[in-house]
Order: C-alpha cells, then sequence, then structure tokens
C-alpha cells in the first residue's frame, strides 16, 4: 500500500493539536479510509474523493500522522502550489446592462452554479435567495462561510464573484435566478493550496453543478499542472467550468494554472464604459497614468496640485512615495498625517501594479510606473486631475497567453472585470480583476444552460466563442476570440469546435501547419460557409478550404493549412484572425527565436512526517541540466546548490532535500536550466524557508 501525501495543515504541524490533512493515494480511497478505520480508529475521516482525483481528508494529531507513516510506504510527496483570488473598485448595474444590452427571457433558472472560492456571506439580502448550499474544504463542515476576522484575516472575495453571477435584490447578477453553491477552498487571506482546489471541484461535480466558477489561480503556466488537469476532468463529466485567466500582464506567457487547461473557458479582463482618471502636467504636455488604490478616497480635485518627494513639503501636495516594504496603508496614513492631499506611489519596478490600502484614510492613493516616478522626480511641478472615458479595451493587468508546451491561445474570451461593483459581507464594493469578469462569463452560460438545457459543455463553450466579436488594435493572446456577446451566443444557429488554430512552434525555416476546425450547422435550415480570404503575406500563406454548404444539423471537419518562412518573419510570435462567414477563428504559431519562458513556480513545503523539504517547480521542455541554487535576499551572497538535476524531463520537477537548521529564513532561488546547445536559462523567485 502507497499513497502521495499532499496537503495544508490547517494549523501548525508541529503542535500536538489535531490538525486537518488531505491525504492524496493511488488506490481506491474508499479502500484507504476503511484502513484507516480499522487500523487507526482514532483517525477521524473527514471526506473522501474518488471523481476527479483520488484522495482522503482526515482529522488527526502529528503522532497519529507519523503512525498511518510508518504502516504504509511513500513512493512521492510533493508540496500544493499555493493559489490566491484574482482581484485587483463600476456598478453591477453598468457593467451587465454594457455586456446585455436588451432584456432576455432567460434569467438562469434552474441552472446549478458553483463558486470555488473563498466562500459566500449567504446571509446577505441579495444572495439569500439563491443561495442553496455548498462545503467548507477549509474547514470541513457544511457552512462555506466567508472568513470572519475571528477566524484570521477576513475575506469577501467569493461574495463579491457570486454578485456577479446572481445576486437578486438591490443588485441584480447576469443570472439573478441561477442557484448558487459554495465552495470553500480558500481560507484567511483568500489563499489555499491546491489540493484544496481540487477537493472543492471534486465536491462540485459530485452535487451535480452545471457550471463551475473559479476566480482563483497561481503563476504556473502549463497545461498539466495537477490543478488543470483536474478541471478539464471536470469538463468530462459534464460541468462547464470557468476560470479567471490571471492578474499579472500585461506581458505575454502570464496566464497561470487552472486557466492553462484546454477544455474550460478561460476569462480575460475588459473595460466597460467607464471613466478613468489621470494626471496631466499642461506645461509639459505629460500624461501620468495613474492606478487608483481599493479602500482610499476618490480622486476628486477642482484645482492643479503641486508634486513634492519631500515629506517635510508635503502639506497640501502629491507626496510621491516609492513602493517598498512598508504597507501602502501605513504610507498613506503618514502621508495624512503630514498633510498630503494625495499619495502616489511609484513602483520599484517596470510597469505599474494594483493595490489597496488596508486601514482607513481619508485621501486618495494611487500607483503609478518607476519610469512616471522618476519622471516627476526630475521635472514634475504641477498636475492637473482629469478623466478619459474608455471601453472595449483590454486591462493592463489581465494576464496574457499564450500557454507553454501545447502553445495553445488563452484567454479565450473577454468580459467586464475593471471596477466592478458588487456584493461583500455587509454591504457593496467596487473591485477589479480576472476574478470579476469569470463570473460574467459563468452568469452568461447560465443563460444559455437555461436556453439549450441539453447543451454539453463543449458546446456552450462553442457558442460563445463562435459569436464573440473582437476589439479592434487586441491580439488573440490578449483577448482569444474576443467580448462575449449574450444574445448572439443564445440564438446561434452555427457551432464551431476547436476554433482556435494553434499551429504551434515551428523550428524549420519552411514549415506547412495543418489545423481542423469542426462546424455544425443547428438550424434548421441549410447554410452555406466560406472564409474571407486574408492578406496575403510573402512569409505566411494560408490554404482555405472552398465554401460549402451544411443541411440541418450537419456537422463537417474543416483543414485550414499555412505555409510559413520563419526566415523572412520580424515578429517571433505571428497571430490574427481569419473569418469564416462573420465568425472569428484566432490563429497563432511562435518561432524558436521568441524568449519562451523556460520554468516557473518553485515552492517548497516541510512535510508533516520527516521535516525534509519538499520543492517543486514547472519546466517547459527538457533540458540537459537544472540546477537550483540558493542567495541571500539581503547581500545576494551565494549560501548553497539546493538541488542539481540531469536531463530533467518536461513538467512538473518535484523531490526532496534536507537543508538543516542554519538556512531559516528568506532566500533568492537562482534556477538556471542548461539544454542541449549549451544555451542557459535563469529564473529567479523568492522562498522563505521556515
Amino acid at each position: 500500500m502507497s499513497f502521495l501525501l499532499s496537503l495544508l495543515l490547517l494549523t501548525s504541524i508541529h503542535t500536538p493539536q489535531e490538525a486537518s490533512y488531505i491525504i492524496e493515494v493511488e488506490e481506491d480511497p474508499h479502500v484507504f479510509a476503511e484502513q484507516l478505520r480499522t487500523y487507526h480508529p482514532q483517525v477521524e475521516i473527514l471526506a473522501i474523493y474518488d471523481t476527479i482525483f483520488n484522495g482522503v481528508a482526515i482529522k488527526a494529531k502529528q503522532r497519529e500522522l507519523e503512525q498511518i507513516n510508518r504502516r504504509t510506504e511513500i513512493t512521492q510527496t510533493y508540496p500544493t502550489q499555493t493559489y490566491k483570488t484574482q482581484s485587483r473598485q463600476e456598478n453591477i448595474n453598468h457593467s451587465i446592462p454594457f455586456l446585455i444590452p436588451e432584456t432576455l427571457p432567460y434569467t438562469g433558472k434552474g441552472v446549478k452554479v458553483g463558486v470555488i472560492d473563498t466562500g459566500i456571506d449567504h446571509s446577505h439580502p441579495d444572495l439569500q435567495s439563491n443561495y442553496k448550499g455548498g462545503y467548507d474544504l477549509v474547514d470541513f463542515d457544511q457552512d462555506p462561510m466567508e472568513t470572519t476576522p475571528e477566524q484570521g484575516m477576513p475575506t469577501m472575495h467569493g461574495t463579491h464573484v457570486a454578485g456577479v453571477i446572481a445576486a437578486n435584490g438591490k443588485m441584480k447578477g447576469v443570472a439573478p435566478e441561477a442557484e448558487l453553491y459554495a465552495y470553500r477552498a480558500l481560507g484567511p487571506g483568500g489563499s489555499g493550496t491546491s489540493v484544496q482546489v481540487m477537493a472543492a471541484i471534486e465536491q462540485a461535480v459530485k452535487d451535480g453543478m452545471d457550471i463551475i466558477n473559479l476566480s482563483l489561480g497561481n503563476t504556473i503556466n502549463g497545461p498539466d499542472w495537477p490543478t488543470s488537469v483536474a478541471v478539464n476532468r471536470a469538463t468530462e463529466k459534464g460541468v462547464a467550468v470557468v476560470i479567471a485567466n490571471g492578474n499579472t500582464g500585461p506581458d505575454l506567457w502570464t496566464v497561470g494554472s487552472p486557466a492553462t487547461a484546454d477544455r474550460v473557458i478561460s476569462v480575460g479582463a475588459s473595460t466597460p464604459a467607464l471613466k478613468r482618471p489621470f494626471l496631466y502636467d499642461d506645461f509639459q504636455d505629460k500624461k501620468i497614468e495613474i492606478v487608483p488604490m481599493q479602500g482610499a478616497a476618490d480622486w476628486k480635485f477642482n484645482r492643479d496640485l503641486e508634486v513634492t518627494y519631500q515629506k517635510e513639503h508635503a502639506l497640501d501636495k502629491i507626496l510621491v512615495l516609492e513602493r517598498g516594504e512598508i504597507p501602502f496603508g501605513q504610507l498613506a496614513l503618514e502621508a495624512e498625517e503630514l498633510g498630503a492631499k494625495a499619495v502616489l506611489i511609484a513602483n520599484n519596478q517596470e510597469g505599474t501594479f494594483q493595490g489597496a490600502v488596508e486601514t482607513k484614510t481619508s485621501i486618495p492613493v494611487a500607483a503609478i510606473s518607476m519610469e512616471d516616478g522618476e519622471w516627476l522626480k526630475d521635472n514634475g511641478k504641477y498636475l492637473e486631475f482629469q478623466y478619459e472615458h474608455i471601453q472595449d479595451t483590454i486591462t493592463d493587468f489581465s494576464s496574457r497567453g499564450p500557454v507553454t508546451v501545447n502553445w495553445a491561445i488563452k484567454p479565450e474570451i473577454v468580459a467586464p472585470g475593471a471596477n466592478i461593483v458588487s456584493t461583500v459581507p455587509d454591504g457593496y464594493q467596487a473591485l477589479s480583476g480576472t476574478s470579476m469578469a469569470a463570473p460574467h462569463i459563468a452568469g452568461v452560460l447560465a443563460l444559455l444552460k437555461e436556453a439549450h438545457p441539453d447543451w454539453t459543455p463543449e458546446q456552450l463553450k462553442a457558442a460563445i466563442l463562435t459569436t464573440a466579436q473582437p476589439f479592434a488594435n487586441f491580439e488573440p493572446t490578449e483577448q482569444g476570440a474576443g467580448k462575449v456577446n449574450t444574445k448572439a451566443a443564445i440564438a446561434t444557429d452555427t457551432l464551431v469546435y476547436q476554433s482556435f488554430l494553434q499551429f504551434g512552434k515551428i523550428e524549420k525555416q519552411n514549415r506547412q501547419k495543418t489545423e481542423k476546425i469542426i462546424v455544425e450547422n443547428i438550424s434548421d435550415q441549410t447554410k452555406k460557409y466560406s472564409f474571407s480570404l486574408p492578406k496575403q503575406q510573402q512569409n505566411v500563406r494560408f490554404q482555405l478550404p472552398k465554401s460549402f454548404t451544411l443541411a440541418p444539423h450537419e456537422k463537417k471537419e474543416v483543414e485550414v493549412k499555412v505555409t510559413i518562412r520563419t526566415n523572412q518573419l520580424e515578429e517571433t510570435i505571428k497571430q490574427g484572425y481569419l473569418y469564416l462567414n462573420d465568425i472569428p477563428i484566432p490563429y497563432m504559431f511562435l518561432t524558436d527565436a521568441d524568449e519562451i519562458p523556460k520554468a516557473m513556480g518553485l515552492e517548497l513545503v516541510v512535510t508533516p512526517i520527516n521535516d525534509a523539504y519538499q520543492y517543486q517547480l514547472y519546466l517547459v521542455e527538457n533540458a540537459q541540466k537544472l540546477t537550483i541554487d540558493l542567495y541571500d535576499s539581503k547581500t545576494f551572497a551565494f549560501v548553497t546548490t539546493m538541488t542539481e538535476i540531469e536531463e530533467p524531463v518536461s513538467g512538473v520537477i518535484e523531490g526532496a532535500v534536507e537543508l538543516g537548521d542554519q538556512l531559516k529564513g528568506e532566500y533568492i532561488a537562482n534556477i538556471k536550466i542548461e539544454n542541449d546547445s549549451n544555451e542557459t536559462y535563469d529564473y529567479q523567485t523568492v522562498i522563505w524557508i521556515e
């Protein structure tokens, strides 16, 4: 008997008190549970998982877990990847009419939607009538309520997501009569582990959900990370799965698991009609983009304000501070005490960032880029506060594709994710993020499912991608098929399956590639289909099929060929859209010259059995050698080599190391990958050794 141990300790692993564990087993989990009941009757069986993964949740003392270990043989142990909510504050009554501009005869009635998140405040008056139950995978009980202050850092994320889907009171969600179920997989502070997330998916599938929404994710850009595999299995069981694409844009390759899974619907964030604030220096015609922080006062000024970097001169001015280790709320309170009218926090790396002020302050606080911070230091005097009207753009924070290994286009669809007001415990609040975009799509699927109750997850996905509308000036890796069109998706007479042409990585100078899409006429009329001829280029030539006709309810597989001459390409990633009638067909391929990330996601976890450190990371391609070195996080001095692996194979890399008690604290881990051509790739991440 052997098993893989992967768990979240809900209390300290060194305490003699009972703690909750999730154990993943290779064998039948029911057999394993019976063995526990027979040989370890003092261990409480909390749950058994046998659908998308095999596992048993238990409550036991550390000593009892060690006894279980002595009776078994652990063949492999791996730590769990931390998952966090994908939020980053326009009223739900603005974003939803923007998404669905006219009244539809569907409300999601009778459709079950599972929200895998931080729980739901089911006492909220706008959610009470729709809330039907769920399960708490953190406390292992039937009450998946948000974390309260008494339990730790309080949460509200799941309640906000639920409101976007199906609020039915003062606020109205996309599908206000859908049935809401909560699966609390993320505990205090909005974080949890991959095992909790997989257990929540398992429970939601068993409970017969029609749709699952996961507004969470990690930084692992790989299609075969465990949670990506789990959500694919859920779709195979007949559940449509919607996942937030992530908030680490605007760079390419930033999508993370489980949004990397190929069967799910990954959602990016677009802007509804809104006013975006900025600061302007009229004398030098300089525009300063600002990102207002959640929890701070609104930016409302009727006069120009002077800018200063000097705290002693902050009175009645905008104080510019540099981002560091001090919390934003503490910086804001200090500036408020100095008499500042507002605070700008300049980033300490390229680009801007999203943030929140965790303490009450009466002055506005916003993030700016490092570049704008430097400009203000050298040039800024007086700034004017202005607004610009924007809509139908992709937000900077929305994570971009493609996916490593299989080179898939992500996200697949976009929906409003900027400044979305929804329900939170004790009221309403505005949040931004792909976390807010994903539940818009989950609500749309609920309307579709009510209209077409027999449709499979594959058909539901095909309907929204077939009828989407791409924004001008944005690429497939930023928006997928584009903006969802709910009315058109419900009334569509055509479904296109596998509609993204993912030609992959081109490693030869001249190459012809073929991809297939499936076109189905679901109407009662004969329909004719034809591709619009794209603008021909010398380096990329498409060979498109001739026009064809489909009888009512006929389905046809169609081949699209492309000839690529990489030696004549200026771009390392080539992407765009073909059109079948008016249906967008995104395409993409990349060359060897593109800067593809080679590794990501190093995690260290001490096991509860033997105090060894288990590490796990993701390797994109086979390599000649992989080395992990540790450096002091303050002095950057070399400390030790954690591990060296010869000829590692792509995918999840995991193992155990003995580091000793002297290596406690924060370190920079440098992961070096060497390939057969003696090229090297270095990736750094910060780790904490307890």
